[in-house]
């Protein structure tokens, strides 16, 4: 399955956000990378930014252009504002459904036990990240997975209520979508009216 691989401190330091979680080099290095980061001052043009934001959103859900665009498209034909369905949309994925829940520390890490067939959306396992989890749907471990170190290390004193429009069963180990969440509740840093206006050129 396709996904990036490449330096992630390199891409959260040229947004200058941790993007990937935690990163401690960002406390030290908070300019951008290459041998002139911090000698930079030119003015990046107003398509320069559209295009840094739409790189930001999908560096930070991890999902591919082609992926990305997809999204777009769908959200663009759903009656709405479209920028708010694509942001709904890239939080209703699995992985990133998974990682909310506390499941897995960082979103690479919940990609990675969807893939691996750790994940179950009401009792069958799902092991596609994409997957669109809709208003309902009940998300929790495999039985057999519920005592990796991985997963328990995540879930300790991780705190649930951060996500209103996820619940979390700590007995059972599972999750559900109460509702899909809005804008506002979405504590992500992306500008998707930027995203907009950019596939509207």
């Amino acid at each position: 399955m396709a996904r990036y691989t490449g330096p992630k401190t390199k891409i959260a330091r040229k947004f200058g956000e941790a993007i990937f979680g935690a990163d401690k080099v960002l406390s030290k290095k908070n300019y951008p990378p290459g041998q002139h980061g911090n000698n930079r001052r030119r003015k990046t043009s107003e398509y320069g930014i559209m295009l840094a934001e739409k790189q930001k959103a999908k560096y930070t859900y991890g999902v591919l252009e082609k992926q990305f665009r997809n999204l777009f498209d769908k959200a663009a034909r759903t009656s709405g504002i479209t920028g708010e369905i694509l942001m709904q949309s890239l939080e209703c994925r699995l992985d990133n459904v998974v990682f909310r829940l506390g499941i897995a520390p960082t979103r690479a890490a919940a990609r990675q036990l969807v893939g691996h067939k750790h994940v179950t959306v009401d009792g069958k396992v799902v092991n596609i990240p994409s997957y669109a989890v809709k208003p309902g749907q009940v998300v929790g471990v495999r039985e057999k997975s519920k005592s990796l170190e991985v997963i328990a290390n995540s879930l300790a004193g991780f705190n649930h209520s951060k996500y209103p429009w996820l619940e979390w069963d700590e007995n059972s180990k599972v999750g559900k979508l109460l509702h899909i969440p809005e804008r506002a509740d979405i504590p992500e840093n992306i500008k998707e009216h930027l995203i907009v206006e950019l596939y509207s050129k």
